[in-house]
């Protein structure tokens, strides 16, 4: 593929939106094309260089509309100056300025669609509607698909459902080492013999740590919660966690280096966000390790967790109904645990793979040459 894309973000610092960014860079560097990203930087651009890729620096995390002008020519003379057929959009502020070097240029124009962006005030709708301007809009869940075509009215000729992917060979049983195990066990503070519940995610309300903290409360027995993450609302969950007397049996143990091993640790993870996902990666890349998974029945959860055969769904910011579910799936067999999470593995290596997600977008891109 002789081909040139250009992918603008706000900056590369962290998140699923600057980790889909590189994974695309790969594969278009992979499949013998060129892949610039232009982005105000941070600490992702060197890991995005060792591509093959190529990074420009622009202040595109702006929302001032003059720079966002600004912009729009600076990436203008950046398409022409650089051969580029594609510019990806991935962020909306970035993305009225592509939309504008695209025009200018003759550039084909593609979005990816991540959230559901709220309409808090007048304006909002028609601000949030350049990710639904693209020649092709990549919509990364069913449900996004199904929110942008509300929302915007995308015809199916533009729309794409290309769901976000986990690398099965990095999320493997197989691939942790018990050392790696036993070091996060130890590191962690991690009691043998105790059954673990894990919430990997940002600390911030709309996760749905508080949620599980009131679960905890309610669940009988020995089990040990790991909030896996960090965030602005760790104080107040640590206020909640003595509150309720949950000092033994909660731990907030920060950002996870090694997520497939954290992920290993746990007997069954929870999703509990009080929000809809627009997609949700932890649930996959938990599936990935084998582990249960019990999701917020609202949002994105909905088709990556099949009720009974690769998970269970229950109602968002329902405490009692988590607790009872926890308490109901930690009683479960070894083997029972193991099986559903054989099933959910299996899911995730049909539909849910970063190649499939690659593969899938590179053929976005063909389209439009």
């Amino acid at each position: 593929m002789s081909l040139t894309v250009l992918q603008v973000l706000p900056a590369l610092v962290s998140g699923g939106v600057e980790r889909g960014t590189l994974e695309i860079a790969e594969a278009v560097v992979a499949a013998g094309g060129r892949a610039l990203v232009a982005s105000a930087g941070g600490p992702l651009v060197a890991g995005l260089e060792a591509l093959g890729a190529r990074h420009m620096t622009l202040p595109l995390a702006t929302k001032n509309p003059v720079r966002i002008l600004a912009n729009a020519g600076a990436l203008a003379q950046l398409v022409r100056a650089e051969g580029v057929a594609v510019i990806h959009a991935r962020s909306r502020a970035p993305a009225w300025s592509a939309l504008l070097a695209a025009r200018r240029t003759g550039a084909a124009f593609v979005t990816t669609y991540h959230g559901t962006y709220n309409e808090g005030f007048p304006g909002k709708r028609l601000y949030n509607s350049v990710m639904a301007r693209g020649d092709r809009v990549i919509a990364i869940s069913q449900f996004i698909a199904d929110h942008i075509r509300a929302r915007h009215g995308v015809a199916a000729d533009r729309l794409r459902l290309i769901p976000r992917g986990v690398d099965p060979r990095a999320f493997s049983p197989a691939a942790v080492t018990p050392e790696r195990l036993a070091a996060l066990r130890a590191a962690w503070g991690v009691p043998a013999g105790r059954q673990v519940v894990m919430l990997p995610g940002r600390l911030t309300r709309w996760k749905g740590q508080g949620v599980l903290l009131e679960a905890m409360a309610r669940l009988p027995g020995e089990s040990v919660a790991l909030l896996v993450g960090e965030g602005g609302y760790r104080a107040e969950l640590e206020a909640r966690i003595a509150a309720l007397g949950l000092g033994e049996r909660v731990k907030l143990v920060g950002h996870a280096t090694d997520m497939p091993a954290a992920l290993l640790l746990a007997d069954v993870v929870v999703h509990a966000s009080t929000d809809a996902e627009a997609f949700g990666r932890t649930v996959i890349e938990a599936q990935a390790m084998e582990r249960p998974v019990i999701a917020a029945d609202l949002g994105a959860p909905r088709e990556t967790v099949t009720e009974g055969e690769t998970g269970w769904r229950v109602p968002a910011g329902d405490p009692a109904a988590l607790a009872a579910r926890l308490a109901a799936v930690l009683a479960m067999p070894a083997a029972a645990r193991a099986a559903i999470g054989a099933r959910a593995r299996a899911a995730v290596l049909a539909h849910y793979t970063t190649a499939a997600m690659q593969q899938a977008t590179l053929a976005v891109y063909r389209e439009l040459l």
